[in-house]
């Protein structure tokens, strides 16, 4: 599966995932940065999906103020 096409809900749910293992001081350093990298990855990917999303918004609200 590509990672576009994952939901944001997964996406969302991956990061809490990501948040409680680093959080439980049971990773090395090395884990925990490749944690983090993942994570940024992810909040990178979940941002464009909600800009994606916001300028949609803006275009069927600007078609309907035209109306």
């Amino acid at each position: 599966m590509a990672s576009d096409s994952k939901s944001l809900e997964k996406s969302f749910d991956e990061l809490n995932d990501i948040i409680i293992k680093m959080d439980s001081g049971d990773c090395s350093l090395e884990e925990s940065f490749k944690l983090y990298e993942k994570g940024m990855k992810l909040v990178k990917q979940c941002n464009d999906k909600i800009d994606k999303v916001e300028k949609k918004i803006s275009i069927i609200e600007g078609n309907t103020d035209n109306e």
